[in-house]
This record gives C-alpha cells, sequence and structure tokens, in this order.
C-alpha cells in the first residue's frame, strides 16, 4: 500500500503492539519514509525486524523498550516516554503522544459493518478516537473478541486485506527456580483474589502455580497462555470479582495459535486501557493481588523495571505502577516476585537503583518474594527493609548488601530477617 495519500511530512503515526501490531502497514510506512518526508511515531511492544534501526526519517517513540525497540534504544533510535500506562490515554487526548494517522489490524467487518480489534484493543481502543485519518489491515484470521465496539468499515481512509497467521509468544519451560518463586507466591493469594500477573516464564510458573486455588479472577494488561488453562480447570471464575464479575478481562493477548483460537471459548472482554489500567477501575476490586516482577529492587523496596545493570533500558513503566499502588492502597496486596541472581550472576537486589530510575515507589510494594524467602514490607520501617530484603537475596551477595547498608546508614548492619509480618 502507498501511503503518501494518507501520511503527511510532520504526521505522528501509531500502531498497535504485539500480535494485533499491523505488520503490513507498518512496513508500508517505513518504505515510504524517503519520499513522505519526517515522520513521528508510537508504537508498544514489536516483533518486527525492522523497527531495529528504523529509517532516519522515522523519530520513534514508545512507553518502553519491548521486544526489537530494546535495540533501536541501544542504537540510539528510540525515545521512551516514562508514563504510567494508564496515562496513555489522556496522553494520545491532548496530542501529546503522535496519534494522526492510526495503523490498525481488525477482524473482516460482520454483519453491522464494525471490524473488532480483536485480541488488541488495548491503547489502541483509546487512541483511534482521536485520530484524523485510520488505516486498516483486515486479517482473515483475527478472532472476533468482546468488550469493544470494534471500528466500523468507513472509518478507515484505507484497508489492506490479509491472511496471515497471528504472531505467536512461545512459552519458555519454567525451571527450579521459577518453580520455587511460584510455589512462595502462591502461598500469598486467597482463594477469590483477583490476579493480575505479567509475561514470561516466571509469571507463567506463577500462573501454573495456583491451580489448587478457587474462583480466582482476572484483570490484567496481558493475557497468555497460562490463563486460559486456569479457566479451563475451573480455578479462574470471577464469581467473587466485585466488578466485571465472571468475566476474564484483559487489552491484549499474546501467546499461542491455540490461545487465539480458544479465545471464543472463553469468558473473555477485551477492554481499553481507559478500563483495565484506570485507577478508578481498579480501585473497585477489593481482592487485586498484583504480581509484578523486576529488574532489582534497593534496600528500602523501590522497584527498577526499565534499566538495567549496564544502563540499557530495558523495560517500561507499563501498568506495574498502576497495578501496585491500586494493590497496595485499596487492593489486597501488591507483589514483587523476581529471582534473587542476574543473569549475570550478580544479585537482583542492590544497595541502589541502576541508574537511580524507580520505577514503583516503595509505598506501593507489599512484598518481595525470591527463590530464597518473602520478604514483607507493608508497614515495615525504613531501618528494617534492609534485612529483610537482604535475607532473600543470594547468600553470596547477602554480606555485601549488609555491608553496603551499615555504610548508608552509619550504623552496625541490621538484623532484621524476612518472614510474616
Amino acid at each position: 500500500m502507498d501511503l503518501r495519500a494518507h501520511v503527511r511530512a510532520g504526521d505522528g503515526v501509531w500502531w498497535s503492539q504485539a500480535g494485533a501490531e499491523a505488520t503490513p502497514l507498518v512496513d508500508a510506512l517505513l518504505d515510504g519514509l524517503p519520499a513522505i518526508g519526517p515522520v513521528r511515531a508510537f508504537g508498544g511492544l514489536t516483533f518486527n525486524p525492522r523497527l531495529r534501526e528504523p529509517p532516519p526519517q522515522l523519530a520513534l517513540t514508545s512507553y518502553g523498550a519491548m521486544g526489537e525497540l530494546r535495540a533501536a534504544h541501544a542504537a540510539g533510535r528510540l525515545d521512551v516516554v516514562p508514563a504510567h500506562y494508564s496515562a496513555l490515554p489522556r496522553l494520545f487526548a491532548e496530542h501529546r503522544l503522535p496519534g494522526d494517522v492510526g495503523l490498525l489490524q481488525v477482524s473482516p467487518p460482520g454483519p453491522d459493518g464494525r471490524c473488532s480489534l480483536g485480541i488488541g484493543a488495548d491503547y489502541a481502543a483509546d487512541a483511534l478516537r482521536h485520530s484524523r485519518v485510520l488505516l486498516g489491515e483486515i486479517n482473515h484470521r483475527m478472532p472476533v473478541t468482546a468488550g469493544t465496539p470494534g471500528v466500523p468499515r468507513e472509518r478507515f481512509a484505507a484497508v489492506v486485506e490479509t491472511d496471515r497467521a497471528l504472531p505467536t509468544a512461545p512459552e519458555r519451560a519454567p525451571d527450579a527456580v521459577d518453580e520455587a518463586i511460584a510455589a512462595r507466591v502462591a502461598e500469598l493469594v486467597d482463594d477469590g483474589d483477583t490476579v493480575q500477573i505479567g509475561v514470561g516464564s516466571l509469571p507463567s510458573a506463577v500462573l501454573d502455580g495456583l491451580a489448587g486455588h478457587r474462583d480466582l479472577g482476572f484483570h490484567a494488561g496481558m493475557l497468555t497462555d497460562p490463563v486460559l488453562r486456569l479457566v479451563e480447570k475451573g480455578v479462574i471464575t470471577g464469581a467473587r470479582k466485585e466488578i466485571d464479575t465472571g468475566l476474564v478481562v484483559t487489552g491484549t493477548a499474546i501467546g499461542s495459535a491455540d490461545l487465539y483460537a480458544r479465545l471464543g471459548e472463553t469468558p473473555v472482554e477485551f477492554r481499553p486501557a481507559s478500563h483495565t489500567h484506570h485507577p478508578g477501575v481498579l480501585a473497585r476490586l477489593g481482592g487485586l493481588v498484583a504480581i509484578n516482577s523486576a529488574l532489582a529492587v534497593d534496600l528500602t523496596g523501590q522497584i527498577g523495571a526499565e534499566v538495567g545493570g549496564t544502563g540499557r533500558y530495558l523495560g517500561g513503566v507499563g501498568g506495574q505502577a498502576d497495578f501496585s499502588s491500586a494493590a497496595a492502597r485499596t487492593g489486597a496486596r501488591s507483589l514483587i516476585a523476581l529471582r534473587a541472581r542476574t543473569p549475570d550472576g550478580g544479585s537482583a537486589i542492590v544497595p541502589a537503583l541502576p541508574g537511580g530510575v524507580v520505577t514503583t515507589a516503595r509505598a506501593d510494594v507489599d512484598v518481595v518474594v525470591t527463590e530464597h524467602g518473602t520478604a514483607w514490607l507493608r508497614g515495615v520501617p525504613l531501618a528494617d527493609r534492609p534485612g529483610r530484603l537482604a535475607a532473600i537475596a543470594a547468600p553470596e551477595h547477602r554480606e555485601a548488601l549488609r555491608r553496603a547498608d551499615a555504610r548508608r546508614s552509619g550504623a552496625g548492619p541490621s538484623g532484621s530477617t524476612g518472614g510474616s509480618p
């Protein structure tokens, strides 16, 4: 598709993320930029290798460095907007994010003439309301999903029809460390709680570890295969959810082809970010348990989920702060689960966060869990936190952490340990 009739130099363009990304349209944009001229763009999690190093005419922004965008950031071709995920709808409405032209992947129109957003309602359902032009990829393999009204076919200035498989995200089998952490997390989730969790081998292990629970709810930004397994086992029923009772609520699905094929058999609704992450909505989930991960945790309980130890941007604020804050203030509890060691053998519990970048405030973290233990922080004074967190670090790093705390505080190492309150 030639986009020159729809995209002008200086425009802001956005596209859906993950499996809902309209890759043929994004590629057409990249191909057309030499003729179109400079364009600003916004995208999220992407599997498109062409975005590792975008053309010079493209000024690319995102809420984080996910998927192929990590390479783009390392190459100096990505600007990160540090924003709560719940703020994205407002940022589009205020035109603070690129929003003139939207590139959407949708299902074929139904009898009502509307195209479903399928597996990607997310920020797209909010952004499209503020775009001058919408361009559509009508993918005949995009499932029709419930939760958003969809887009009238005539709203698209132009469309391209495809019949391509949706991108999948194969699960990496959890290892013994993942399973040890998952077992500890499972002890902190009660029957009837509503769970929010992310994506990856550790979150998958945590979800599989909840198989013995009853009447769990699910409300999160992303839906994965382990969630479907818990629905099929009768573990996730949503029967005790204060709102959206009986429903699985999410913004995006990312997983296997089987997951996409069976969405129609699952009581799932795909809602916009203005619902899934809205503070007022989350405040109504009194049983909310937020289970998030981190790149690092400092000795006071501050969470870093954006910058790695080398200073490279590896993540984003995303929805972690939204869900952690809600769970800690008005929900059941906010958990951070992470491996005690970094991939290079360093400690994930550190005296200070890399670059000083705090993703989630220490006031919004109730519990930190590693394979070595559980550190309760809710209501715990600052003086007692370093000892609790050092006690669940990898054994070879504990003494160094205690010495670092002693230097910081000017006193002897804290003797406090982890454990239940």
